[in-house]
């Protein structure tokens, strides 16, 4: 007889954005003439750049010819991106990093959930509070946690760093002991970002602890505070006890093409193994279950990297960040309080007169027909506000911020 994994039963309820989904198809149903104006998953919205997009023409191109076609590449990634991310880091950050520790992939979302699966299931994850409900539930799924409890609202055997308006959305290293440790920075959805004495406080927990980090930076880009660290290894030390997670989905576009990366350094070290083995394992991991992202995507991948694709990557990005300032303007003009949307693309927004994440969200969308993101699917600390995106089109993300001044 087949049983169902009883690990993913403890998962709760839905995934968030398709729930959220469902209740925007659920209002539009009973308001057929009415436009539902999206400032919810963060989805980008527009083109893709003519550097990125002629480099993936030029590759079908190739794939049209018998004599140039390719079929699979290296599961770590194609060597010419993976010399570019390697550049990258040296170029931008000041990281030098060998190329071995650079592993391309379908993108960022994926490699968090799976990067899990290399650890012992016996290990004790500790994850922000609010934060992106990969990163709970793939451990949920991993069987790295307990049950749910319902009266907590919380796992067992997860670590929960609490982030709020009084630490500034960035938490304090775990009084307790944790071995894996999730953060993301620029930090969805709270938006804030954290300066390199607090990552410093980290790397040095992980050091203490013997715990790895685990450093989504996937909005990097969007970092425009000065002395604000893009990269977990600008952190020295940093390269024994974390792992970098980054992607091109919210910098050039690539949410539909897919295309991201993770650093795992073979001078990781874990309690139980030798220096090396956790860069083995996930390669190992890599070639067993992952036949390589897209050759086409990672041809745009090059091009995105290059000086040209940098240059046009980052206007997109300031495409962005000129809707999350309209937003964030807009918001605090209606007399709502906000957090973020300066170094990140999303805009964290305290719900008015008590109201519940889900209450504002009702609220938002049947006043003024604006759709966000309840805070409370980001976990515990997340109740009582929601996340506004700025991916959009401007004449939309313009509508949207009218409509809430006018009706809110």
């Amino acid at each position: 007889m087949a049983f169902a994994n009883e690990d993913f039963l403890r998962l709760q309820s839905g995934y968030l954005f398709p729930e959220v989904a469902r209740r925007i198809s659920a209002w539009q149903q009973k308001h057929r003439d009415e436009n539902v104006m999206r400032l919810s998953i963060g989805n980008t919205t527009e083109a893709l750049t003519p550097c990125i997009t002629a480099a993936m023409y030029r590759k079908l191109e190739a794939l049209s010819d018998r004599n140039t076609y390719t079929g699979y590449g290296d599961e770590q990634g194609d060597t010419p991106l993976r010399e570019a991310l390697r550049n990258h880091y040296q170029r931008e950050y000041g990281v030098n990093l060998p190329l071995s520790a650079f592993f391309v992939s379908d993108g960022a979302k994926s490699d968090a959930a799976n990067i899990q699966s290399i650890f012992s299931r016996s290990s004790i994850p500790a994850i922000q509070d609010p934060a992106y409900p990969v990163y709970v539930d793939s451990n949920v799924a991993g069987g790295h946690t307990g049950c749910w409890n319902a009266e907590t609202e919380e796992y067992s055997g997860i670590v929960y760093m609490r982030s709020d308006a009084e630490n500034g959305f960035i938490p304090l290293p775990p009084e307790e002991h944790a071995d894996l440790v999730y953060l993301c920075f620029p930090n969805n959805p709270t938006g804030a970002v954290a300066t390199r004495e607090q990552l410093r406080a980290f790397v040095d927990y992980a050091h203490r602890e013997k715990a790895i980090i685990i450093f989504d930076s996937a909005y990097s880009d969007y970092i425009e505070t000065e002395g604000i660290p893009h990269s977990i290894y600008e952190i020295e030390g940093a390269e024994d006890c974390a792992i970098e997670i980054g992607s091109f989905s919210k910098n050039a576009g690539f949410t539909g093409v897919r295309l991201g990366w993770t650093i795992v350094p073979e001078a990781l070290k874990a309690e139980n193994a030798q220096e090396g083995t956790i860069h083995r394992l996930w390669n190992r991991r890599q070639c067993t279950f992952f036949n390589g992202a897209s050759n086409i995507a990672q041809a745009g991948g090059i091009a995105a990297l290059s000086p040209e694709g940098r240059k046009e990557c980052m206007s997109l990005v300031g495409y962005y960040k000129e809707n999350a300032r309209i937003i964030r303007e807009g918001i605090t003009a209606s007399g709502l309080e906000c957090y973020g949307g300066i170094d990140s693309p999303y805009i964290w927004t305290a719900c008015p007169g008590g109201l519940s994440s889900w209450d504002f969200f009702d609220l938002l969308l049947e006043k003024a027909h604006v759709a966000v993101t309840p805070g409370s699917g980001f976990g515990k600390a997340g109740e009582g506000f929601v996340r506004i995106s700025s991916y959009g089109h401007r004449e939309n993300i313009m509508r949207a911020v009218t409509a809430i001044r006018e009706n809110i």
